[in-house]
């Protein structure tokens, strides 16, 4: 357990976050005063200062002290999560490459700096004195950011995207924390889902009438968990209801190659279909076994070259890295069959250990991936998006990642995912539909997001359809 206090402020998100970069994956508690037992970090807010102390067993082991324009709100919540890092960094001997940087979009803030008027140079230095960030990580932000203007260069009030969830996998994977259910006890329920589901686009197409859909993303859980029959009338519906010659992309997350065929490439190519993903997460058959795949690194080639013979001709394939038990030789050995089969595009995730997960609740179970081992990963996988000629065209970042790193995305130019990008930056209406589906509805003029949630069980997906449709008409107003 660790203890923190909060004194003349309520930076209470800056100073927990603040403190999982150092001591991830434990249990935080606010308090009101320092604790007798364990660790106890005090932040406290002073006119133009915040010092941060921590306590151990009730002794004083430590302190910091930032100082802030007193005018400027900004920098005094700069200030305490600074004067966090300070602390916390010294007591540690833990430097994190991003600094105080603790949310998801960082190429973002990247963007919002150069439209400002600085250049790219002025915004690596901004990242590197204002956020601590070690330089490599701030040209990385820079990279992305550039690297996002083509796609978001072509918004406009004509234009949204639409996403579908399908929130069925065959088994639940050790690290998942994603609104997914097994099929062997909701296979039952997945034809009466998707009868809801279908007169959700139907109707959320109607809502955009007029419109052009730039993305079509088919996402979940697995969306091929389906069977043929049911992907068919899945993917019927979103053609007969979106006009996808206006469409410039239209993506399936294929995901897991258990439950990929070639009937299934078909149909996805028979209805319009450019993009697929093929996520092996590791080519390395221990660490499958281990994580709760049921397939074989053979099955993730055979269904890759199946993709390939079908004729897609943009496939993507999601890594993670720091699995449990995985070494960097063995992300160099993934990443060495990963050049072997030459994706269009190539996601490197970083674990994140989730509270929903099974990882979470059996942690103490597996040998888990030091930071510095980590960074040997990120870097292995970076030199090979090289060789293969992938640059990073989008990131994000999630708390309670290994080693507080990132997730990058890398393409061949010309295949960067459309989809991926404008979910990161929220420049764009996205209309969502499916259980655990979000909505995002952006006003252009005032540069602002509302959000309207879909329930993420299906039982109440289904009991409750006509409400979702509501909350997503009620949305649309505030475009």
């Amino acid at each position: 357990m660790i203890y923190f206090c909060l004194k003349n402020h309520e930076y209470l998100n800056d100073v927990q976050t603040g403190i999982q970069i150092f001591y991830p994956n434990r249990h935080y508690c606010k308090c009101d005063e320092v604790q007798e037992k364990g660790i106890t970090i005090v932040s406290t807010l002073k006119s133009g200062s915040c010092a941060a102390e921590i306590f151990e067993d009730g002794v004083k082991t430590g302190e910091a002290d930032e100082k802030f324009d007193a005018d400027d709100k900004k920098a005094e919540k700069r200030s305490v999560k600074s004067s966090i890092y300070c602390l916390l960094s010294r007591k540690t001997a833990f430097y994190p490459k991003w600094g105080t940087i603790t949310g998801v979009r960082p190429a973002k803030a990247a963007g919002e700096l150069m439209s400002s008027g600085l250049s790219e140079e002025e915004a690596v230095k901004y990242f590197m004195e204002n956020y601590f960030t070690d330089e490599k990580k701030a040209r990385l932000a820079v990279t992305v950011s550039r690297a996002e203007e083509g796609v978001l260069s072509k918004n406009s009030d004509e234009y949204v995207s639409l996403y579908v969830g399908i929130p069925f996998c065959p088994t639940r994977c050790l690290y998942c924390s994603f609104t997914s259910y097994p099929l062997d006890r909701y296979s039952k329920m997945v034809d009466t889902y998707l009868d809801r589901l279908t007169k959700e686009i139907e109707y959320t197409a109607k809502l955009a009438e007029g419109r052009k859909f730039m993305s079509v993303y088919v996402g979940g859980g697995t969306p091929t968990s389906l069977n043929e029959n049911q992907l068919e009338k899945l993917l019927e519906c979103i053609s007969e209801n979106i006009d996808l010659k206006n469409t410039l992309e239209f993506t399936v997350e294929a995901g897991r190659p258990d439950t990929i065929t070639e009937e299934k490439l078909r149909i996805m190519k028979k209805y319009g279909v450019e993009r697929i993903s093929i996520n092996p997460q590791t080519m390395n058959q221990k660490t499958l076994d281990l994580i709760g795949r049921r397939h074989s690194v053979e099955d993730i080639k055979r269904v890759y070259e199946a993709a390939r013979k079908i004729g897609f001709k943009d496939i993507n394939m999601d890594l993670i890295l720091g699995l449990p038990e995985e070494t960097p030789e063995d992300v160099e050995n993934t990443m060495r069959e990963i050049e072997k089969l030459s994706p269009d595009s190539m996601t490197v995730h970083t674990l994140a250990v989730k509270r929903a997960s099974r990882l979470k609740e059996q942690f103490d179970s597996y040998v888990m991936t030091k930071a510095e081992a980590m960074e040997k990963m990120i870097n292995i996988s970076a030199q090979y998006a090289e060789k293969m000629q992938l640059s990073p065209y989008y990131m994000y970042r999630q708390k309670n990642m290994v080693g507080n790193f990132e997730n990058v995305g890398y393409c061949r130019k010309g295949c960067e995912g459309i989809y991926n990008i404008e979910i990161m930056e929220e420049k764009q209406t996205i209309l969502a539909a499916g259980a655990g589906a979000t909505t995002k509805v952006y006003n252009r003029e005032k540069n602002m997001l509302t959000r309207a949630f879909n329930v993420k069980s299906v039982e109440e997906y289904i009991s409750r359809f006509d409400e979702m449709l509501e909350r997503k008409a009620e949305a649309m107003k505030y475009e």
